[in-house]
């Protein structure tokens, strides 16, 4: 019988990544009405974006580090606390650099939820489901993407952006109260259970893990920050947020798929998730002429990329196991899933001045073709198959073989 999960504490850590995600990517919706009362340029007001997510960046692994001894409960309440005051700054501001600073807070708040996520889901989960439980976490993000930046655009429209931002710290006010009353309490590590990040690296299957992650997201973000300049060159560009909106609902279903069947194929869902990506850009890349193909398209880059956050926290998660290298290994991936999203933005405007948009989902092909062989190397440690205990349970291998060795 599969064990049941607990839904009200894990329904609290989704709305956790849903808040995070909506708050990163809201400015971007409601830009030229936050660049006239801010009083700056369109572009000044972009970097909105960039500096949140460079303060994730810059943050995830130090604070990781610093607060490992910290209770669970008490830093994933320190971090929505976060985002309830720099919403609120954001929202109240007229000042440029204050609403900049307001969102590189943001972002620390972030880089604290997002090392917190996975690691917390697993521990309030059975064994057997712990898996399952990381995916209900992490529908938070096609959420947000799907629902949540559309309904925050139209309301920004229609009452004003700093409306939208004080609805955000509403619902991280709300949210403070529902943790403190269905989220369980975590010890954190003791000072001997850290360890720095150098030792992390070296725990087997983390350094593969990084790796993929890296250029998955990175091969992922230069086709999706370009996919309007290239959905209008080649003749598409009135059918933008149709694409979007086709993209985000195969994306969710790719989230169910791999909510159900994560405990026991982690690995083959990665590799078919790389494929069905690679699958989709070499479509665009050779058949974008047919605008029906393109719809087929983006639907199998949709279904390959949606449950991919969910399985490479997952994976971490499991490479890092149940010490200190844990937290450290999450907070990493979280710094690198922000550099790679900053780094699309860049490496895809090289591309555009360059090579013009035909190259972005050829990059895309060029970034996943080490991806896959990671993860196909990456088979004892890292991307696993898991294995069965006498109850029918999935275990990790490397998991069976730690306790055969302490059982000896």
């Amino acid at each position: 019988m599969t064990p049941k999960l607990p839904l009200g504490a894990l329904l609290a850590l989704t709305t956790a990544a849903f808040i995070t995600v909506l708050t990163e990517a809201l400015p971007a919706g409601v830009l030229p009405a936050m660049s006239a009362d801010l009083g700056v340029g369109e572009a000044a007001t972009g970097q909105l974006v960039t500096v949140y997510a460079i303060g994730t960046a810059l943050t995830a692994i130090p604070l990781s580090a610093a607060t490992a001894g910290w209770r669970r409960k008490r830093l994933l309440l320190a971090g929505v606390a976060g985002f309830a005051v720099a919403n609120t700054v954001t929202a109240l501001s007229t000042n440029y650099p204050l609403t900049l600073g307001a969102r590189f807070v943001a972002g620390i708040a972030a880089g604290v939820v997002w090392a917190l996520l996975a690691g917390y889901a697993r521990r309030l989960a059975p064994e057997p489901v712990q898996g399952k439980a990381i995916a209900v976490v992490m529908t938070g993000i096609p959420l947000a993407l799907s629902l949540g930046i559309p309904a925050g655009t139209f309301l920004g429209g229609a009452v004003g952006w700093q409306v939208t931002f004080s609805i955000m710290s509403v619902i991280a006010l709300g949210l403070l109260g529902w943790i403190a009353l269905a989220v369980p309490d975590f010890p954190g590590q003791d000072k001997g259970g850290r360890l720095p990040v150098r030792k992390t690296l070296a725990v087997p299957g983390v350094a593969a893990v990084l790796f993929v992650t890296l250029a998955f997201v990175l091969a992922h973000n230069i086709l999706y920050t370009y996919i309007a300049t290239f959905l209008d060159h080649v003749s598409m560009g009135d059918a933008v947020e149709e694409i979007l909106l086709v993209f985000g609902l195969a994306s969710m279903v790719s989230i169910w798929i791999v909510g159900i069947r994560i405990d026991r194929r982690l690995r083959a869902l990665t590799i078919a998730g790389t494929l069905l990506v690679a699958l989709g850009a070499t479509m665009l890349a050779l058949l974008s002429e047919s605008p029906a193909l393109v719809y087929v398209a983006v639907t199998l880059w949709g279904l390959g990329w949606g449950g991919i956050p969910t399985l490479l926290q997952t994976a971490a998660a499991q490479a890092g196991g149940k010490g200190g290298a844990a937290d450290i290994a999450q907070a990493m991936l979280v710094t690198l899933w922000n550099a790679a999203m900053a780094g699309g933005g860049v490496v895809g405007g090289v591309l555009l001045d360059g090579l013009g948009t035909e190259a972005f989902p050829w990059s895309v092909l060029a970034l996943l073709v080490p991806t896959l062989a990671v993860v196909l190397v990456a088979k004892r440690h890292g991307f696993t198959v898991a294995v069965r205990d006498d109850s029918g349970s999935p275990r990790e291998p490397g998991r069976q073989r730690r306790e055969a060795e302490t059982r000896a």
